[in-house]
């Protein structure tokens, strides 16, 4: 009783699930998580965009929590959006993207769409991604085209856990188009991945501590350096403002100079008053 009731619960889980992502279609919706809680089962919405979701008012979710009352039997459903934080790195994100886009674009521009998300997905900063497009693109003929760049797994548990996966489809004038999108995100522990760690013995111990003496000499000997450097720096300030000094010198005995050009016609003046003076006394005896 109690597996047929888990079952019961999971099958009913999905079926929430896939009406939901029906009825989100193209509104950057991620995942959703059921939990039940005293008041009801409580829904809660991953997506890119959650005023999309939420709609004019509120509208949106209200008939969503309608219909699930009435196709699901539930007595109060709590609907709760969160928003999805890196949505490059999410797989159903970057599917529903490459969808919309071939409706809206046509088939003729497969190619560059491919490239253009596989390159948002890269500067996100994944590790690796794989996009499959399978369907009549770009003929009447179907083929599987596959865009990938970066580290992909492919085998074991971390390509079963790890890596991120979603499936979208695309309804064109030539029929269905199926797209899968496989992500490996940055922040997944690979164990493949070895660090070495050397042990420390007693002689790394000794190098390490000489290694530090040895860069503690070369910081005392770069600041007696400095010290020197500073001490010469100081008397070539002082000759400079002597040289400052000798120029006003300079100028003061040009000035000098100039000073007796301009009272050389004033010196004459005295002279002939003092020679007029010195032949009216050499008259004055005579008489």
């Amino acid at each position: 009783m109690i597996e047929r009731q888990i079952v019961a619960a999971n099958v009913k889980e999905l079926e929430i699930q896939e009406y939901v992502t029906t009825a989100l279609k193209n509104l950057g919706q991620s995942h959703i998580k059921l939990q039940k809680t005293p008041l009801g089962e409580k829904i809660i919405i991953f997506a890119s965009r959650p005023g999309l979701i939420v709609g004019r008012k509120g509208q949106n979710i209200r008939q969503l929590t309608e219909d699930l009352k009435k196709k699901f039997n539930l007595e109060n459903p709590q609907i709760e959006i969160n928003e999805v934080e890196r949505p490059e790195l999410d797989a159903q994100i970057v599917a529903e993207r490459v969808a919309s886009s071939l409706e809206k674009f046509g088939t003729q521009r497969f190619k560059g769409i491919g490239h253009r998300i596989m390159s948002d997905v890269m500067n996100a900063g994944a590790l690796g991604i794989e996009i499959l497009i399978s369907g009549k693109i770009p003929s009447s003929r179907a083929k599987r085209w596959r865009f990938y760049q970066g580290y992909l797994k492919k085998c074991g548990d971390v390509a079963i856990m790890g890596v991120r996966k979603a499936y979208a489809a695309a309804q064109l004038k030539t029929g269905t188009v199926g797209i899968q999108v496989r992500i490996m995100p940055p922040d997944i522990k690979l164990p493949d991945v070895v660090i070495f760690r050397e042990a420390e013995t007693e002689t790394t111990k000794e190098l390490k501590k000489e290694i530090a003496k040895k860069e503690e000499a070369k910081k005392e000997e770069k600041k007696e350096e400095k010290a020197e450097e500073k001490k010469e720096k100081k008397p070539r300030k002082k000759e400079e403002k002597s040289g400052e000094e000798k120029k006003p010198r300079k100028k003061k005995e040009i000035e000098e100079k100039k000073e007796p050009a301009a009272k050389a016609p004033e010196e004459k003046k005295a002279e002939e008053k003092t020679e007029q003076a010195s032949e009216e006394d050499k008259k004055e005896p005579t008489e």
